[in-house]
């Protein structure tokens, strides 16, 4: 029998309600930059003043303009929302999935297309309703993060990380997959109409990861 071909990269994908990626670190005289990812049909965030903003007061407790309490966010409110978290230096984008990838040796520009399509088609999200469908057809926005430690393996009671990719040849993989992402989102009608996202972290950099998902719920593919 022939030995299995190893893996030539490695995803984790994770139903998210929210997240919140940072991916710039403070610095002197300016503050963190952070991609998030909210739930269209979630609350604001706590630490988000509207007051001087024209919409809720402190804490949330009022409807936006043109919004009837109780009602889920209108994609007016949404647009709205991304705007006012705009101006802190944060990225607003709806409930959807995170995608975790790390390349290994041996991974070209071939693989990336097939890595994209079967992210992308997946069924893997939830609706409302409980039935599982892909984030194309949900619509909902995509966040990717760089995750080198999907290639660890145990050599005693250390990991080692022999197997990724030169640094170099990952971030032009990764740019391609974020790009290939990106695409099959602008191409798809649905996901045009909802205005969905893509946003994705830096390569080769520690960033700090703050999320909320009502599983767990993550699921690990290989290619």
């Amino acid at each position: 029998m022939a030995a299995a071909r190893p893996a030539l990269a490695r995803a984790l994908l994770q139903q998210c309600v929210s997240a919140r990626l940072q991916v710039k670190p403070p610095e002197h005289g300016s503050e963190a930059e952070w991609v998030e990812v909210t739930s269209a049909t979630g609350c604001l965030p706590l630490d988000l003043d509207l007051s001087s903003l024209g919409g809720a007061g402190e804490g949330g407790s009022e409807p936006l303009q043109g919004e009837r309490p109780g009602n889920a966010p209108s994609a007016a409110r949404r647009r709205r929302r991304r705007q006012w978290k705009a101006a802190r230096c944060e990225v607003v984008i709806q409930r959807g999935l995170v995608i975790y990838i790390c390349f290994f040796k041996g991974a070209d520009e071939d693989l990336v297309p097939k890595i994209v399509s079967t992210l992308l088609s997946v069924k893997l999200s939830e609706t409302e309703s409980g039935e599982y469908i892909s984030v194309l057809d949900l619509p909902g926005d995509v966040l990717i993060v760089p995750q080198a430690t999907l290639g660890g393996k145990l050599k005693g009671r250390r990991m080692q990380y022999h197997a990724n990719i030169e640094k170099e040849k990952g971030l032009e993989l990764y740019a391609q997959f974020v790009t290939l992402c990106e695409k099959e989102l602008a191409v798809n009608a649905r996901c045009r109409e909802a205005g969905v996202l893509v946003k994705h972290g830096t390569y080769g950099n520690r960033q700090v990861l703050k999320l909320d998902t009502n599983g767990p719920y993550t699921h690990l593919i290989e290619f």
